[in-house]
């Protein structure tokens, strides 16, 4: 039976090709990439130890081993510190019952006050609360929303993001960060079995076991009354709150965007009476 890490070996290894890797490539391949005896000669180590670390038989190769096999598997740091991750011995204890995510009252105000599309994300990317401007942006964005959900099985919200491909090959790698190692959670199983199904496409990206944070970065939104909108992405830690992430979008000054988005506002102000503060 594998384990997370025989996992996370057969996964990175298929993606290295024999060329990346330096060697000669033997003809026809029965699975892409690398073979597991390619990745044990070029690491250095016996084609039977790799071959029990893979079917979860060694679970605590030696720091030398693993930086052998990153080396070969082209890990980068982020995919290194996850490898570490993998074989680390965590003391065994009662599983503990998922703890209620809750947004700090402090944060509430912060985000209601804010002059921009702003919501909190938890750890498994639900929509935990957001301001009227992200709802305006998007209704992906409301309250109980699930944004994998929806960027996999929603058609509607597919169509709303110009570069969902590039967009769900992230938003996979970060959720695969931010779970962890914690493989067996219940809600982490039954999210990822409801995308497995309704989602080849989720299928892929989650067998590749990319581990990526997200960074600040830009979005491209196809608003229905404003057209395309590129704005700031920004995905904040909120003290205090583990796991949850207060993630704001906000425009270059001056732009074209930012114009688009102030005539958001207005409306939003208009059909809310006025009011200048998003709710």
């Amino acid at each position: 039976m594998s384990s997370p890490l025989g996992a996370f070996l057969r996964a990175r290894r298929e993606l290295v090709t024999p060329l990346e890797a330096g060697i000669p490539d033997g003809g026809v391949r029965r699975v892409p990439g690398l073979r597991r005896e390619e990745v044990a000669m070029l690491a250095g180590i016996s084609a039977d130890y790799y071959l029990r670390l893979e079917r979860g038989r060694d679970r605590n190769p030696s720091m030398p081993v693993l930086e052998s096999l990153a080396r070969v598997l082209r890990l980068d740091d982020e995919h290194f510190g996850h490898l570490l991750s993998l074989v680390a011995e965590a003391p065994r204890q009662r599983r503990r019952r998922p703890r209620r995510e809750v947004v700090p009252p402090g944060t509430l105000t912060l985000l209601n006050a804010l002059m921009q599309p702003a919501f909190v994300e938890g750890r498994y990317f639900d929509v935990l609360a957001s301001n009227r401007l992200a709802r305006a942006l998007s209704p992906g964005l409301a309250e109980g929303r699930n944004q994998l959900l929806d960027l996999f099985l929603d058609p509607v919200e597919q169509a709303h993001y110009p570069t969902w491909a590039e967009m769900t090959e992230c938003y996979v790698a970060s959720f695969r960060q931010s779970v962890g190692t914690d493989l067996d959670d219940p809600r982490l199983i039954r999210l990822t079995g409801e995308l497995a199904l309704g989602s080849a496409h989720f299928r892929r990206l989650w067998a590749r076991h990319e581990v990526r944070g997200q960074t600040s970065t830009q979005v491209t939104v196809e608003h229905p009354r404003l057209g395309r909108l590129t704005l700031n992405r920004e995905r904040l830690s909120i003290n205090g709150a583990e796991g949850l992430k207060l993630v704001i979008y906000h425009p270059e000054p001056g732009s074209a965007d930012a114009e688009k988005l102030a005539s958001v506002l207005r409306l939003e102000d208009a059909r809310y009476g006025a009011r200048t503060t998003p709710t």
